[in-house]
């Protein structure tokens, strides 16, 4: 399963930045593979193991503000391991084979 989440505080002020790194650490520290961008933080693993994450994640975002706002996109593939690089891979060789 592969998870891209992004989380923040309302009500925490103009920056975020630290309660972005609390919850990145969070997933950091889970061991299970990650990728962090401008705007969305990668997980993949079990269903149960991603989203125990996420919460954790969630709550670690809460302590800053009085709301929390989280937006989550799933790819839910059994069998599939892997994917986190696997299908970057393939859209790089898709596009490299146009060329």
């Amino acid at each position: 399963m592969l998870v891209a989440f992004s989380v923040a505080p309302l009500g925490a002020g103009e920056s975020v930045a630290e309660a972005v790194a609390d919850a990145v650490a969070v997933v950091r520290e889970s061991g299970l593979p990650n990728r962090t961008s401008a705007m969305f933080t990668e997980i993949e693993g079990e269903w149960e193991e991603v989203m125990d994450v996420v919460r954790r994640a969630t709550d670690a975002v809460g302590r800053h503000g009085h709301r929390v706002s989280l937006v989550l996109k799933a790819d839910i593939r059994p069998g599939h391991v892997g994917e986190l690089d696997a299908k970057v891979e393939r859209l790089e060789r898709a596009i490299a084979e146009r060329g």
